[in-house]
């Protein structure tokens, strides 16, 4: 027994000596790297840092909330050291355009986060791919057979028979309260489902038996999340002994097997008419022809098919979610959005695509919620491919590129009364969101830019618009708009934490629509 314990001390003795000769090494690493930098390199302003965490404890929970609040000390370009990682954050729209017109090739690379190349099959995806041929040949793909304007015109049946379902939904519990945010986020996930696999998962109890909600909700929080692989690369095999690797694999393996039989279930389907074919019979088609620049294969396929499923469900969710907030929270502008659909919609209960273009308040109102909560708001990070200079400061190779579109969207300096819901502010105004105004860039710019805008714009537009068209809105009584619970989750994207319950009373006789 005395030998026993005298085994165990000499080798707990020996782990501690050698988590000491790690933690002394890396802090010399650090230490020297940073004295070696400081005075080769003019690097931008930085805040004080810690050894070997460097910034990362002044992240907190709301990074990009964090972030604003050390520009507003430091200015809106600083180098900050998370971990292991040079880190770049700019957070104004002149920095913006200069790095995603200037310095867009140098810096269109993107880290290999730990979460991305376990979910998204190798980083083998649009968005998370290195700037190669491979992308390249991808984004060729999803520009002209999938996400072009021919092609989101063509799936309009599918917006505008969700967005009955919707309604229905919505109408149904009536006269008492609804969760509306639960309902926007099955209207969100239906849409893709549909034109990505030709199905909806909904109804019929598939959804719950394919466990499609918590799926998701899994993987985009884990998408979003923290890693100590990202931050300590050096260190990788740490995560290996934390959960992060079974919570991945556990997340990424029933994605792979629904995906697995899917893509079965259309390889063996009757032929489709071009008009009824979904994402997956385009990719199918596209790799049985070999028209592509480069082979495909089923794992670059899947990853496709995950890239739409997380920018398509959360981001529209989102957007939808805050906006109805912001208008429950300002009555005064819900009405004037509803006398604008009354005016151009009149006596019809759908509104129609063609109608959209004449909504010009609603758009604002779209833009305003873009510009206030963008559900992305730090963009996806890039990473620099090359030593480049940006506003004349050094910024090394491999260094990390966040963008804080968050801060630039509530900067008193561009935006009058930055803190308030005004989307008279966009009303004749020529500023719009789809990368060539970099004052408000929710879906990013330059060659790393959200493909899917035109898609993810018409689905938001025509839901927004049919759910002020259709029914009257209130707060269940004895709340008010002071009582609305506005707390954000950080993730992928920066959802509300507490759902949204309104009473919604309808303006026309809703009957349930399953098509």
């Amino acid at each position: 027994m005395a030998l026993l314990q005298w085994l165990i001390h000499i080798h707990s003795t020996k782990i501690l000596y050698l988590f000491a000769s790690v933690l002394l090494a890396v802090t010399l690493k650090f230490v020297l790297q940073d004295r070696f930098r400081k005075r080769k390199l003019n690097l931008p302003p930085s805040p004080p840092k810690l050894p070997i965490i460097g910034n990362l404890h002044q992240l907190g929970t709301m990074p990009h909330i964090s972030l604003r609040r050390l520009a507003a000390k430091h200015g809106p370009i600083m180098f900050l050291r998370l971990g292991e990682i040079p880190t770049l954050v700019l957070s104004s729209p002149r920095l913006a355009k200069e790095l995603l017109t200037t310095h867009d090739i140098a810096f269109s690379n993107r880290p290999k986060l730990v979460s991305a190349r376990s979910l998204f099959y190798g980083c083998t995806d649009i968005a998370f791919a290195p700037p190669d041929a491979y992308w390249r040949s991808i984004k060729k793909i999803c520009n002209l057979e999938l996400l072009s304007a021919k092609r989101v015109k063509s799936f309009s049946f599918v917006r505008e028979g969700e967005v009955a379902r919707l309604g229905s939904r919505i109408a149904e519990p009536y006269p008492g309260p609804v969760n509306l945010s639960k309902l926007l986020g099955l209207y969100a996930n239906d849409v893709i489902c549909r034109v990505v696999l030709g199905k909806n998962f909904s109804e019929a109890g598939e959804y719950d038996r394919h466990g499609f909600h918590d799926m998701l909700h899994n993987f985009l929080t884990l998408l979003g999340g923290f890693s100590l692989g990202d931050y300590f690369p050096s260190l990788g095999y740490v995560q290996n002994l934390t959960s992060m690797k079974s919570k991945l694999q556990t997340t990424f393996e029933p994605f792979d097997q629904f995906f697995d039989e899917v893509i079965s279930e259309h390889l063996y389907s009757a032929t489709k008419s071009e008009e009824q074919k979904d994402l997956v019979d385009i990719l199918l088609d596209i790799q049985k022809s070999g028209s592509s620049e480069m082979p495909l294969n089923m794992n670059n396929i899947k990853p496709i098919m995950l890239d739409a499923f997380a920018g398509g469900t959360d981001t529209t969710f989102v957007t939808l979610d805050w906006a109805m907030t912001e208008l429950i929270m300002h009555p005064s502008i819900m009405r004037k959005a509803q006398a604008e659909l009354s005016t151009v919609v009149g006596e019809k209960r759908k509104v129609e695509d063609s109608d959209l273009q004449h909504l010009h308040f609603m758009k604002a109102i779209l833009k305003e919620t873009f510009r206030l909560h963008p559900a992305g708001p730090l963009l996806i990070p890039r990473e620099s491919m090359e030593d480049s200079v940006i506003d004349g400061y050094n910024i090394p190779a491999k260094t990390r590129v966040y963008l804080n579109v968050w801060a630039i969207g509530r900067d008193p300096k561009i935006w009058e009364n930055p803190e308030t819901f005004e989307p008279e502010r966009f009303m004749g105004s020529s500023i719009d969101f789809t990368g060539r105004n970099f004052e408000l860039l929710p879906f990013g710019a330059g060659r790393r830019g959200c493909p899917g805008i035109s898609f993810g714009t018409a689905v938001m537009e025509l839901g927004l618009a049919q759910l002020l068209h259709s029914f009257d809105w209130e707060l269940p009584p004895g709340v008010t708009p002071k009582d609305i619970d506005n707390r954000e989750f950080f993730g992928l994207g920066v959802g509300r934490t507490v759902p949204l319950h309104v009473i919604a009373k309808p303006r026309f006789n809703f009957r349930r629509n399953s098509s």
